[in-house]
C-alpha cells in the first residue's frame, strides 16, 4: 500500500515582507532575462550583444515596468475615487497614454543605457519588436505567477 508523505515545512509562513519582495523582483528579472535571451537568439528583430548585458537590461526593464505600475494604479486610484462617467473616461485614457508613453521612455532608458549594444528594430524604429517583447514578458511574468500561487493549494 503506497500512502502519501507529508512534508512538514517548518519555515512557511516565516519569511520577512523584504525576503518575499527579494524573491519576487529576482523571480521576475530572470523570467526579463530569459525572454530577452529567447527573443535576441531567435528573432532578427531583436539584438543584445553579450549576457552580461541581457541581464542588465533585463534589471533596468523590471525597474522601469515597475515603476510605470505604481505610476499607473495611482493615477487609477485617483480617478477611482472620482464619481461619474468623465472619471471613468479620464481614468481608462490616463491608463492607456501612461502605458504607452511608459513604453516609449523605457525604449529610450534602453538606448541611452546601452546604446547598440541592444537593439529593437523593425517598424516604428523598433517599437513594435519592443512592445511584443514586453507583452510577452508581462504574460510569462503572469503564468509563472499564476502556477506559483495554484502550487500553494
Amino acid at each position: 500500500m503506497i500512502t502519501k508523505a507529508v512534508i512538514e515545512n517548518k519555515h512557511a509562513g516565516s519569511f520577512s515582507k523584504r525576503q518575499q519582495l527579494f524573491f519576487r523582483y529576482t523571480f521576475f528579472v530572470l523570467i526579463d532575462l530569459t525572454v530577452l535571451n529567447l527573443f535576441s537568439q531567435y528573432w532578427d528583430y531583436v539584438f543584445i550583444q553579450t549576457f552580461t548585458i541581457s541581464l542588465l537590461a533585463a534589471i533596468l526593464l523590471q525597474v522601469l515596468l515597475q515603476a510605470t505600475l505604481i505610476i499607473e494604479h495611482r493615477v487609477a486610484n485617483y480617478f477611482k475615487k472620482k464619481p461619474g462617467l468623465k472619471a471613468k473616461v479620464l481614468r481608462g485614457l490616463s491608463t492607456w497614454a501612461i502605458l504607452f508613453i511608459s513604453k516609449l521612455l523605457i525604449l529610450e532608458a534602453i538606448n541611452v543605457s546601452f546604446g547598440n549594444s541592444v537593439l529593437f528594430s523593425g517598424p516604428i524604429h523598433g517599437l513594435v519588436a519592443f512592445i511584443i517583447v514586453v507583452i510577452t514578458i508581462l504574460i510569462v511574468e503572469q503564468a509563472m505567477s499564476w502556477i506559483y500561487r495554484s502550487l500553494a493549494e
